[in-house]
């Protein structure tokens, strides 16, 4: 039997525009690049999974140069053509992303690390993109003990952990993981910031990592 060729973004996109979970990621991140441009005024920016282009164009519109890929055919279509001031391709984050786009004082990658397989090449894509002194900053669901405890109870175990998503998440990470992956290829100085409800029961957390 031969497969057809599958979309593994998992995702299926209904137009170009933001959805809800960009209410709570977005505040804290525009937030975190604020304080980037403090530091080093450079407005240059690569977006790791852009999706239908949404995130991409939020940013545009916020001063930044964006530059983006995601493996999703249809969500590149849908933000080529409702962004073409946005530079947004298809790319995967198992791709030789350094060498075809450079290096960039800020990488960005919302909610994508818990659908790869091979988390390590997003890892060491991130920090070799990363220019010297440069910051990523990637968003995951959140994990802690009194979370899936609550999840556990209210019986929305099988919600949450989407087995029935054809290439949804995989991988369910803690700060305590996401830091060892981070660390692991070289980032420092490691922070987080939990977003969405009150913060033991987060719907996101948003590392920031720093490359020395």
């Amino acid at each position: 039997m031969v497969l057809a060729k599958a979309d593994f973004s998992g995702y299926k996109y209904a137009s170009a525009g933001l959805n809800s979970s960009h209410d709570y990621l977005l505040p804290k991140v525009s937030e975190l690049l604020s304080e980037q441009l403090k530091l080093d005024g450079r407005q240059r920016i690569f977006e790791l999974g852009c999706g239908n282009g949404s995130v991409g164009n939020y940013l545009h519109t916020l001063g930044w140069d964006v530059t983006g890929v995601d493996s999703s055919t249809e969500g590149v279509a849908l933000a080529q053509s409702a962004y073409p001031n946005v530079k947004l391709e298809q790319g995967s984050a198992y791709d030789d992303l350094p060498r075809k786009y450079g290096q960039f004082p800020v990488v960005l990658s919302l909610e994508v690390v818990e659908h790869l397989y091979a988390p390590r090449i997003f890892a060491r894509n991130l920090y070799e993109m990363l220019e010297s002194g440069g910051s990523a900053i990637v968003s995951t669901p959140y994990h802690g003990y009194w979370k899936n405890l609550v999840l556990a109870v209210s019986g929305k175990m099988d919600s949450h952990f989407t087995a029935l998503w054809d290439h949804g998440h995989i991988k369910f990470w803690s700060q305590k993981t996401l830091t060892a992956l981070l660390e692991e290829v070289g980032f420092v100085g490691i922070e987080f910031h939990r977003v969405g409800r009150i913060p033991m029961l987060a719907k996101s957390m948003i590392a920031v990592a720093h490359k020395p």
